[in-house]
């Protein structure tokens, strides 16, 4: 096979002469955010994928630690066939190319997104963080996040800035409430998009490297508030309820239902900002401009968490008078 792609012929010849695999059909399987590119291999007794995470832009080291520990906690990630750590190259198993998102409507959501709790349970309760050495999702962290949305969003995108004294008082009020949280190993971007739908087996879950340890409601509130496709409040009701259950019978959490709300909340509010600002990252340094169109669904979760809470009122009269205005007509 021969291709005009640098790094493609690199990976051909170490699939072919190094690991003597009979390639028979080397496609682009998918790409992501990232500098990280993603190849469907074709042989004779099935496929693989390879991930190319070329090692001067991208570090392939938390994604086979990350592997490791998900691995052992029985969360079905794929595994991992072979290294190539100088190049920056992973032979991983092929969960297929449907994602959760080509599969989700109303009849197949509930027993989809079961499916996807599992998942997530498995995440929460099994992973040894103690001995995991993940990073804290600790408040400079969860700070920087919101500074993609003052500085992408605000600032560049629309050329205006946030008060300072608002944006400190909002700062505070989500990051205290992040940490006042149970904290377990945090996926940090479990969503519909990086959930593989496999017909005879769990869901695949895929894009892992960046986990931490940090609020229990993180991962529940980017896979119910995504960032790509949306519900009902009652369905999204029902859910929250539903796994909030869960997560009390398995002793943890041992707070109210509507204290473990009130975190959900808060906690989507500060990713969903985080994500506004990367969207518009993505646009204006990485030239994807693709990503603008998810904003207003984004937008919508954060203007309707400001509607139920009274310490959110100068953030909410801020973003009415200042801000969606200006949005509204650059998007």
């Amino acid at each position: 096979m021969t291709t005009t792609d640098k790094r493609a012929t690199l990976i051909l010849n170490w699939l072919e002469n190094e690991l003597n695999l009979d390639v028979k059909s080397f496609q682009p399987a998918s790409s992501d955010a990232s500098f990280r590119r993603y190849f469907r291999v074709e042989h004779p007794q099935g496929s693989y994928i390879v991930m190319d995470a070329p090692p001067e832009k991208e570090d392939t080291a938390p994604f086979i630690a990350v592997a490791t520990l998900l691995k052992n906690a029985k969360v079905n990630v794929p595994q991992i066939y072979h290294k190539n750590l100088e190049q920056g190259f992973l032979l991983l198993e092929d969960f297929g190319s449907q994602c959760l998102l080509e599969e989700l409507n109303p009849d197949t959501a509930d027993s989809l997104y079961q499916n996807a709790f599992a998942e997530l349970f498995k995440l929460q309760r099994d992973t040894c963080i103690h001995s995991s050495n993940l990073p804290a999702y600790d408040a400079e962290l969860l700070s920087n996040e919101l500074d993609l949305f003052y500085d992408w969003f605000t600032q560049r995108l629309l050329g205006h800035s946030m008060p300072k004294a608002l944006q400190a008082s909002l700062n505070k009020l989500l990051i205290d409430s992040a940490l006042e949280q149970p904290q377990v190993c945090v996926h940090r971007d479990y969503h519909s998009r990086n959930l593989m739908y496999l017909n005879s087996s769990p869901v695949g879950v895929i894009d892992f490297q960046d986990a931490v340890i940090g609020a229990i409601t993180y991962d529940l509130v980017s896979l119910l508030r995504d960032c790509y496709i949306s519900w009902s409040s009652e369905k999204l009701d029902t859910w929250l309820k539903d796994y909030y259950q869960r997560l009390s019978d398995a002793e943890l959490l041992e707070v109210p239902f509507a204290t473990f709300k009130r975190w959900f909340d808060l906690m989507g509010l500060q990713r969903h900002m985080k994500a506004i600002g990367i969207f518009s990252r993505l646009n204006l340094r990485d030239n994807k401009p693709a990503y603008l169109a998810d904003i207003p669904r984004t937008m919508n979760y954060v203007v309707q968490v400001c509607e139920s809470y009274p310490e959110l009122s100068e953030f909410q009269q801020w973003l009415t008078a200042e801000i969606l205005p200006i949005y509204q007509q650059k998007l």
